[in-house]
């Protein structure tokens, strides 16, 4: 049964009819209707206003709601009129009714129209005016970046909110100058934003830019932080297609937006091939790497995913999320040390993995560097061995090692341990059918022991923020990204591969600091940034690819191969091996025993 709106709308439609039928006649003999066509024009309402009224509830007027009357319930109102046009033509010439002139039915229903859908639009203007008119009373001023698409649906959306109202629109297309959006006047050039900002006095600007690059939304987002304002931004591209714009998912700029990483390209098909309805390992599951790519292996439905830590909280971790997120996947999680090969050994026999994603490591430089050492070369170096060997020796397919660019010319005992682990891993590969693969990449933003965390903490304590030098500078990208990049290459790769991630350009931490700082809401004056001198091992600047080491393209843009030249001898292998079984060694003879077997490694200065 219709409830009372709906009935009064369709009411409101049916006196809508009849009016614009009497006024189409009184238009057409100009307001002196004679008395035999008035009284016509009468009695043709008896069969008129049914014919309409039928095709306003065959169209579905009634479905919708007037206060957000759209574009598609005004085509199905002009519709609905057009076929109604129609049919009240031919009632007239197949029963031949007199004194109903051609003009009147051209005329009816251009009335009728613009009667209909004028009350429509009127009652949602009056009702968005009197819900969110006074909205510019108690919300905040607010500068919109962009005059595109975007910034129209979020214009649309945030008149209705009382958190906001917006006062400008600014854009650098000179085109849009002095054009008006919803109202609004659109201002050219970005660069003016800090005196459009004092003169209207708006604290906050919305970057309404998701379709652009990255560069432009980086220098709308540094001009916007510069001027004081408080940046925020508008969801994702895909997540305006599917209309889930709100003001509620307007956020922070992070500095994921600022770094402006393209989505990764991923072969669906051949990770299927991978890892459905297989049994993957990860190690070093608990990490950010690692629980990063366990949720993304568990997209592809493994038979059972095998989760190995060496800390029982984050292993927990990742359980508890991982059953959350995708209750029906089948998991193991084994508290596990890599270097335990007795243990090792266990994991691998009671869980006969096909795939295996080696992300246990120590990775801390500084931390790494001195007392630490020996444990640095044990975990990275021999657990990579330790992992290979019984993936060998259990018929495992395939074997993904993650390394770092840090392994480049190695300046310190971290890098130098996981270019050992490259090292062993390409000599493993050789005399084995397992194929193993290693994936080098840089920082990634916001894992365990990187600066961003580390920046924020320092911000919320009100600074100051500490770099080690103004030039340093580091390659980054998102977990997420470093994660499908790291799958893809563990597709593609046939063995003794070491696969380079594109890391883009890199950043200057100084850069990066600044930008975290203006982001926070402080300006460069609130928050000092100092300096501390380059830590043990730490070099200005980090490499992707070593002297006398060549790339090869992949079918993957963001993917090049670099082969390796000094695989290690037998000889060397073994004695290797043996370095790696023995005691506690002091951190002089773990480094002098590192420059023996990484050619490459030259310690710090500050070393």
């Amino acid at each position: 049964m219709p409830n009372h709106r709906t009935l009064a709308a369709f009411l409101h439609d049916l006196v809508v009819t009849s009016i614009a039928w009497l006024l189409a006649y009184a238009l057409r003999f100009n307001f002196d209707v004679p008395a035999d066509y008035g009284q016509q024009a009468w009695q043709a309402l008896l069969w008129v206003v049914p014919t309409f009224a039928a095709l306003f509830y065959l169209f579905g007027l009634y479905r919708g709601i007037w206060r957000f009357a759209s574009l598609s319930d005004l085509q199905n109102l002009l519709a609905a009129v057009a076929v109604g046009a129609l049919a009240t033509g031919c009632l007239v010439v197949l029963f031949g009714i007199p004194l109903v002139p051609r003009s009147v039915l051209i005329l009816h229903p251009m009335l009728l129209a613009l009667l209909m859908g004028g009350s429509r639009f009127a009652y949602r203007s009056w009702k968005e005016h009197r819900l969110y008119g006074p909205a510019k009373m108690r919300g905040n001023p607010v500068l919109i970046v962009g005059a595109g698409e975007a910034a129209d649906s979020l214009l649309r959306e945030i008149h209705r909110s009382g958190q906001w109202y917006a006062v400008a629109i600014l854009d650098d297309s000179p085109e849009k100058s002095g054009r008006r959006l919803r109202g609004l006047p659109i201002v050219s050039g970005l660069d003016n934003i800090d005196a459009v900002a004092k003169r209207l006095g708006a604290q906050h600007a919305i970057i309404a830019m998701p379709g652009a690059k990255p560069v432009q939304r980086r220098r709308a987002t540094e001009l916007a932080a510069a001027a004081g304002l408080t940046v925020l931004t508008v969801p994702s591209y895909d997540d305006l297609l599917s209309g889930r714009l709100s003001v509620s998912n307007i956020r922070k700029v992070e500095l994921e937006d600022l770094l402006g990483r393209e989505s990764v390209s991923l072969d669906d098909q051949g990770l299927r091939g991978l890892l459905a309805g297989r049994v993957v390992l990860v190690s070093g599951a608990g990490g950010s790497i690692g629980s990063e790519l366990c949720r993304q292996i568990a997209r592809f439905g493994p038979a059972r995913l095998v989760l190995v830590d060496s800390s029982e909280f984050a292993l927990y971790q990742i359980d508890e999320e991982l059953g959350g997120a995708f209750p029906g996947l089948a998991r193991r999680c084994w508290a596990s040390d890599v270097r335990d090969a007795a243990r090792v050994d266990e994991v691998f026999a009671a869980e006969q993995p096909a795939v295996i994603f080696h992300a246990a490591a120590y990775k801390h430089v500084p931390l790494m560097e001195d007392v630490n050492a020996w444990q640095a070369v044990r975990t990275n170096a021999l657990g990579t061995l330790t992992m290979a060997n019984a993936a060998c020796q259990n018929g495992v397919d395939k074997f993904v090692l993650i390394s770092t660019d840090k392994a480049v010319n190695p300046t310190n005992v971290m890098g130098a341990t996981k270019r050992l682990a490259e090292r062993l891993s390409l000599t493993v590969n050789a005399k084995s059918r397992t194929k193993i693969v290693t994936v080098r990449f840089g920082n990634v933003l916001g894992s365990n022991g990187s600066v961003i965390p580390k920046f924020r903490e320092q911000i919320a304590k009100g600074g100051p923020i500490t770099v080690t030098h103004p030039d340093i500078v580091r390659y980054f990208m998102t977990i997420p990204e470093a994660a499908q990049l790291v799958l893809q290459a563990g597709c593609m790769g046939q063995g003794g591969e070491i696969f380079v991630l594109d890391m883009g350009e890199p950043v200057k931490i100084f850069d990066l600091a600044r930008d975290m700082v203006r982001l926070s809401g402080f300006g460069d004056d609130d928050i000092r940034i100092e300096f501390t001198g380059l830590r043990p091992g730490e070099k200005l600047y980090e490499e992707l690819l070593a002297d006398g080491e060549t790339t090869l393209p992949t079918p993957h843009p963001k993917l090049r191969i670099a082969r390796l030249s000094d695989a290690l001898a037998a000889e060397e292998y073994a004695e290797l091996v043996d370095w790696l079984s023995a005691g506690v060694r002091p951190s002089a003879e773990v480094k002098q025993g590192l420059r023996r077997f990484v050619p490459e490694y030259v310690s710090g200065p500050t070393a």
